[in-house]
């Protein structure tokens, strides 16, 4: 047994709580679009993706907007011009600090989007903090995917480009009867042909966005389904892995979510969590599925070493059930659970006694915190977690921000705009702010843009005095991923070393020792010393150069 005293602390650990200070929901405005996928594209902006449509409110040229920037200085949002239809698409940053939004789909006569199942979609990097001259190059008869993928993941490896993987071919009504079950790359690897993957072929038909993630020597951790396997990228071979237990499913349609775990020095071993899903069957016709069917409240954790998968996967619950949640990496090492369902599935009018048109009900409206160094049992709490009035569910999306807040936004089983029922179309934004949002903060200055693997550089920094001499200090760099549909894409934190002057005005900062610890490209350092954090500095890491790029620092 944990005894009181030490509970006490883990508690107060998870939650980072200052005195006087609290998690507060704030809500900053709306957004004319439903925010159905997110990403941070630069210190003020963020890009918001949605269905191709006819009704958003959000106007440009004449028509319905599907795209838009958000600024996150400003709380307003400008409408990006698109062309083909980003519903239900995947993105990431390359090497160079683009952002490529790939697939999507297609309906006909609904808008003025062209289809989007082959779309690649380029963001150049945009040095205006207002977004002013920021455009999207969108004309699949110029770059386009060799296969059409709805619902694919994506993810920057370890050369800088993009992993395309899986998906569906043409729109079902619920389950994935028509999959793409392979790989592909941009820029294009293979002579631009497709991987085959057996995994994804043995894992229908629930395995739309599969949770992936690139491991610290260049491979690639999947999940789809209730399997996983880590997936060679160099030699294209695949090893088996023990299944989620206890029948968890946790890919669309029956979305659980999942996050590559903090990676620290010297060893960088890497761990996966995986939280919620369902143990529905998956060979359970639609017609047998309910709203009501409660969602698991399973997480699962496994450590990618020879033993720890001999192991397997170790078994910890939330404190409800949930669908369609979303994991979020926070700069002090901590996972924020939030969003999502207590039951039903994902997408929208396939259940027979869907809530309106919603397949899942009772909103998940309070987020957990997981502490992933604390003793197993004692990892999850919501104590001093704000609750919401906001249901963020089917279509819903959350971010950390260069600030070291969270940005939340969209929500709408619907597809049409529709705000006449229960779980009605969702353009308000809000933002998720941790304590020490309203707090004297330290401040990280004076960083290099640019910086190489396995090299050390200097930061000064600012501390004020509220946090005393505290001697815990905590360096984060971080990617901020590509929200949607309960996964954050190339979401990570790697934990730098670094040694705070003896008058702590400077800190000295070790960076990751190769391109495979932290793949190529953008990333945010934050520096976290007690329970506060300052907010990200924008750096490059590595060359900067664009995909593919050649291995870089020290080898593994």
């Amino acid at each position: 047994m944990v005894p009181a005293l030490l509970l006490a602390t883990f508690s107060y650990a998870l939650l980072g709580v200052v005195a006087g200070a609290k998690w507060e929901f704030v809500q900053n405005g709306t957004v004319g679009i439903v925010a159905l996928e997110a990403i941070i594209v630069s210190p003020t902006l963020a890009v918001f993706f949605d269905l191709a449509a006819t009704d958003r409110p959000l106007m440009i040229d004449g028509h319905s907007a599907w795209g838009a920037l958000w600024n996150l200085e400003t709380n307003q949002a400008t409408a990006l011009e698109v062309a083909s239809d980003t519903f239900c698409a995947s993105g990431a940053l390359l090497s160079n600090g683009t952002m490529v939004s790939v697939g999507g789909n297609f309906f006909p006569n609904t808008s003025a989007a062209t289809n989007g199942l082959m779309a690649i979609r380029i963001f150049e990097p945009c040095a205006n903090p207002d977004g002013v001259g920021c455009t999207l190059f969108d004309n699949s008869d110029l770059v386009h995917l060799a296969e059409t993928r709805w619902y694919p993941s994506s993810l920057r490896i370890f050369d800088g480009s993009l992993m395309i993987v899986g998906g569906i071919h043409e729109a079902t009504v619920f389950f994935n009867t028509d999959p793409v079950n392979s790989f592909e790359f941009f820029p294009s690897k293979d002579g631009g042909i497709p991987r085959p993957s057996a995994f994804l072929a043995r894992t229908g038909p629930v395995n739309l966005f599969p949770r992936v993630f690139a491991l610290p020597d260049g491979k690639v951790f999947m999940i789809a389904n209730n399997q996983s396997i880590i997936y060679d990228i160099e030699a294209n071979t695949e090893t088996v892995l023990p299944d989620i237990p206890n029948g968890v499913r946790v890919t669309n349609p029956f979305d659980g979510t999942a996050t590559l775990l903090p990676l620290s020095p010297p060893d960088y071993i890497p761990e996966i969590l995986v939280c919620g899903g369902t143990n529905t069957s998956d060979q359970l016709p639609l017609a047998n599925l309910s709203s009501q069917d409660p969602a698991s409240d399973q997480c699962s954790r496994i450590t990618l070493t020879p033993a720890g998968i001999k192991k397997g996967w170790e078994i910890e619950h939330l404190l409800e059930g949930r669908v369609m949640p979303e994991m979020v990496l926070l700069p002090n090492g901590q996972v924020l659970i939030i969003n999502g369902a207590q039951t039903g599935y994902a997408a929208f009018a396939g259940v027979p006694d869907a809530i309106g048109n919603s397949n899942a009900d009772h909103p998940a409206f309070t987020p957990s915190l997981y502490n992933p160094s604390a003793p197993l049992g004692h990892r999850i709490s919501n104590q001093g977690l704000p609750t919401t009035d906001i249901a963020r569910m089917y279509h819903s999306t959350v971010t950390l921000t260069p600030s070291g807040n969270l940005l939340l936004a969209g929500s709408n089983p619907n597809g049409d705009v529709n705000l006449t029922v229960k779980y009605f179309t969702e353009f308000r934004v809000q933002n998720l702010n941790p304590p020490y949002m309203s707090l004297p903060r330290p401040i990280l200055s004076s960083l290099p843009a640019k910086i190489a693997f396995n090299s050390k550089f200097t930061a000064h920094v600012t501390i004020p005095p509220n946090l005393g001499a505290s001697p815990a200090i905590q360096v984060a760099l971080m990617d901020l991923g590509f929200s949607s549909h309960g996964f954050h894409s190339s979401s990570r934190l790697v934990w730098l070393e670094a040694t705070l002057s003896a008058d702590r005005k400077t800190i000295q900062i070790s960076s990751p020792p190769n391109n495979r610890i932290y793949p190529p490209g953008p990333g945010y350092i934050f520096l976290t010393i007690g329970d506060t954090t300052s907010a990200g500095v924008r750096v490059m890491v590595g060359s900067g150069a664009s995909p593919p790029v050649p291995d870089q620092g020290k080898k593994n």
